[in-house]
Parts: C-alpha cells; sequence; structure tokens
C-alpha cells in the first residue's frame, strides 16, 4: 500500500509511519513543525516528508490510506482534499489498530502519569523474557534505540493516550486499542482544552473499564481515588499495585543509589523477592510493579521476570542526562503536570544525593499555560534548592467549549514558591533563562529542565554557556 499521514512529525505518527515503512509499505507524509528527534529519524527510515500542507501532496499521486492525525483541524486543505476526494481515510489510532494491533494481545498503557515509562518497560521485559513483543510508544526507548518495534511474539504492547482522536471523531485515542490487558497507572485533571474537569476524565476511563471482556485483566494502580471510581464496575480481573500500600502486588523496602533503586516484591502478602530497576523515584518503582504485573498475568514465571527487571535501559527525556559542563550536571525530562513535577524532583534528590537542584520549567502544555495549576505548581517545585519559570507567552488560550482562559502567571508563581521558602525567578525566553543559569549555578550544581516541548535548545545553550 501507499500510506500518507498528515502531520507525520508527531511522535505516535511518526513511530506508525516507521513501523509501516519497515512491513514494505510505501510510506509518506506532510507536517509543518518538523524537527528532531522525529524529522531525524523519519529520514533515517527514508520516509520523504513535505512541509507544508498542500491538496496536491495527495492529490498529485493518490494513496491508498490516508492517515490523518489529530493535530490536524477540520479546515486543513490536505485533509479537505483526501476526504472530499473519496480517499480512503483513517485517525491514527484506528490505522494503529487495523494494521498493526489486530491478531495480537493488545497490552495498553494508559493514566495521566508514566504511560511512556511503563510502556517501555513492559515492552523490555517481555523482550528479555524471550516473548518478542511489538510496541508503539510516545518516546524513545533505550532498550530498541526507537519508539516501535515489530515483531512476531504475541503481545503488542503500546502507550494509550486520553487525548481526543481527530477532528472527525472526539473520543479518546485508547478506546481504539481494545485492550486485552489494560494498565491504569492515574487518573487526575489534564488536557483542560477538551476536558471540563476531572469527572469529564473519569468518564472517559470509565467507558475504557466497562468495554473490556470478562477475560481481560486490568492492572492498576493503588491509592488514587479517581481509579476507584472508574474500577466500580469493571467486568473482568482487577488487580492492584502500589508501593507500601496496601494492594495485590506491593513494592516495599525501597534502597535507592546512584545506578537505581531495589525493591522487595509481595504479591498477595507473599514475599516474591527482590527487584531492581534502574531509576529512581516511587513513581518509578510503582511503573515497575506495573511492569512485572502484566508479566504476571501473561504467565511469566516470577524468577524469569525478577532476572529480567536490570534489563530496562530507560527512555530519552526521562531523567536523561544531557551533558556535564563547569562542574553542573544538566538534565532532561519530560515531567509538566504538578504531579510528575513534584515526583521528578523527588526522584532526582535520591539520585543525586547531597546535590543542589534547580529546576527550570517551560510551561508549554495546553494545560500547564493555564492558570489551572496556578497554586499546585508552587507546592510542586517546593523540594528544588532554586527554581525558573519561563514566561508564558501572550497569545489567546482556548478551550474546546470556546471560552477564552486565564493564563499561567509566571511571575507570581515564582513569587508563591518563594514564599514556600525556595529561591525562583522568572525568565521571559531561553537565553535569559540561560545568562541566569551562567551566574547562579556553580560546581556540583544538577540543573533539571522540565518541559513537554524542544524548549527551545535549552540543553546545548546551557551546557556551551556553563563551559
Amino acid at each position: 500500500m501507499h500510506i500518507h499521514f498528515v502531520a507525520v512529525a508527531g511522535t505516535g505518527m511518526g513511530s506508525l509511519a516507521g513501523l509501516l515503512k519497515s512491513r514494505g509499505h510505501e510510506v509518506t507524509g506532510s507536517d509543518e513543525g518538523v524537527y528532531p528527534p522525529m524529522s531525524t529519524a523519519l529520514d533515517g527510515w527514508g520516509i520523504p516528508v513535505a512541509i507544508g500542507f498542500a491538496a496536491e501532496n495527495v492529490t498529485k499521486k493518490r494513496p491508498d490510506l490516508v492517515v490523518i492525525g489529530n493535530a490536524v483541524r477540520s479546515d486543513n486543505v490536505e485533509a479537505r482534499a483526501a476526504i472530499d476526494g473519496g480517499m480512503q481515510t483513517s485517525s491514527f489510532p484506528d490505522a494503529l489498530y487495523e494494521h498493526a494491533i489486530r491478531g495480537k494481545h493488545s497490552v495498553v498503557v494508559t493514566g495521566t502519569h508514566g504511560k511512556t515509562t511503563t510502556t517501555s518497560l513492559i515492552a523490555a521485559l517481555l523482550h528479555a523474557c524471550g516473548r518478542e513483543p511489538s510496541l508503539l510508544v510516545g518516546g524513545i526507548t533505550e532498550n530498541f534505540d526507537g519508539s516501535f518495534r515489530d515483531a512476531d511474539g504475541p503481545e503488542f504492547v503500546v502507550e494509550g493516550d486520553e487525548y481526543d482522536t481527530a477532528f472527525f471523531d472526539k473520543t479518546p485515542k485508547f478506546l481504539h486499542y481494545h485492550p486485552d490487558t489494560l494498565v491504569l497507572t492515574s487518573i487526575e485533571f489534564d488536557h483542560a482544552d477538551i476536558y471540563r474537569d476531572l469527572a469529564h476524565i473519569e468518564g472517559q476511563f470509565e467507558q475504557l473499564v466497562r468495554g473490556r471482556a470478562p477475560e481481560a485483566t486490568i492492572l492498576a494502580a493503588a491509592d488514587c481515588e479517581s481509579i476507584d471510581r472508574v474500577l466500580a464496575h469493571a467486568p473482568c480481573r482487577v488487580r492492584r499495585y502500589g508501593v507500601e500500600t496496601t494492594a495485590d502486588l506491593v513494592g516495599r523496602r525501597l534502597v535507592p543509589d546512584a545506578e537505581g533503586t531495589s525493591f522487595d516484591i509481595e504479591e498477595d502478602g507473599v514475599l516474591l523477592g527482590t527487584g531492581r530497576v534502574a531509576a529512581h523515584g516511587r513513581i518509578n518503582v510503582a511503573n515497575a510493579l506495573a511492569a512485572f504485573g502484566v508479566l504476571r498475568a501473561r504467565g511469566v514465571a516470577v524468577g524469569e521476570s525478577l532476572a529480567a527487571l536490570p534489563s530496562w535501559k530507560g527512555v530519552k527525556r526521562r531523567q536523561e542526562v544531557r551533558g556535564e559542563a563547569g562542574g553542573v550536571t544538566v538534565v532532561d525530562d519530560f515531567a509538566h503536570h504538578p504531579t510528575a513535577v513534584r515526583e521528578t524532583l523527588d526522584a532526582l534528590r535520591q539520585r543525586f544525593a547531597g546535590r543542589r537542584l534547580v529546576a527550570v520549567f517551560e510551561p508549554r502544555s495546553n494545560t500547564s499555560r493555564r492558570a489551572v495549576f496556578q497554586d499546585a505548581y508552587a507546592e510542586a517545585f517546593a523540594n528544588a534548592d532554586h527554581v525558573v519559570i519561563q514566561y508564558v507567552d501572550e497569545a489567546p488560550i482556548y478551550s474546546a467549549f470556546d471560552e477564552v482562559t486565564e493564563r499561567l502567571d509566571a511571575v507570581r508563581l515564582a513569587e508563591a514558591i518563594e514564599v514556600g521558602g525556595t529561591p525562583a525567578v522568572a525568565c521571559p525566553d531561553v537565553p535569559a533563562i540561560v545568562e541566569h543559569l551562567a551566574v547562579e549555578c556553580r560546581s556540583g550544581d544538577v540543573v533539571v529542565t522540565l518541559s513537554n516541548g524542544g524548549f527551545g535548545g535549552i540543553w546545548d545553550a546551557l551546557l556551551k554557556r556553563l563551559a
């Protein structure tokens, strides 16, 4: 087939394009914002990308299938040419299921936090146990040096996003993957551009849970009231997991060191053994427990699962060390929700014990640019020694409900963080942040940048300036 992707440079779209290319299909794409790492990956896979959207991208050589990304608006000229021209079109989730997942045991990882890490963990552990899983994940996994894997084993492991599917289908992506094994890591308010409130989000997860077959299995985090409500009418087997809590699968006695964390694993009150994962923080131990639980549900022996845990190498942009200059270590992380910020800083405290921790935050996501978490962020950064917040741009922020919402106030946030006892400043842009850090930082410091975007290439600029 000739398959064309409209908005191919997104992590999910690009990964599916690469997977289908690896299967021998002719794959083309188009997009406006094309930058590394996806631009580099697409080029490496031999997928030609037209810069900018144009009707001729699909009319000049008519594809057999046009996949339309969820970032594409209804008036996009290329999408309109495909739809109005009677071409076969599909959303990204439907194309992924029909052309990759169908016929496999679908392992879907959902939740507000930890999806990418947990998805990559499950695939890495299954691979270490010889099960040859397929994978599609919203990040670059160190184990497979990419964001997808096409293999012959029985499982397909995929990250299930709660964001909507396409302009012509406003249901969450995760509803399209028909999970046989479902992981639910957390439920909190997010995606304020398409969800009204927490109850609105819970309703989508409840629909996902209610739709499971009786023979399915759900692995769900403990100690979360939203998850409790969502699971109230689960039609299938449910196993709960957590750290130092009451659950079916529990991690206890965490022992962190510079390279990772060791912990005991108990199942139904019985000690199974000691696991080890190359990550830090309670949130990552919980992610490892979820992956361990999936392997147990798939019939992998305890000894094999425990032996596989240390094989996981991590994911780029999750506590990734970008370099060191002037004695300052620069770390990059994807965290942008207040809970993720707090947990990431806690994890880095363990990893870099005794070192001064400087947090640099770019409010970039549709939710973080809003004032909805103005107070929550002030608490989330309490565990840093110094905080830098980038200004939110002046562009209006609209929601799906046609209302203009208030922006996060970076200056007021910095002031609130200082009231809590942590020095903090707000800076207008990356050059200003880099200059501030060049003066503020000293040898031994750890600087962590927190953003779900490219952050203006701040890592290289900062390392160069510090050197």
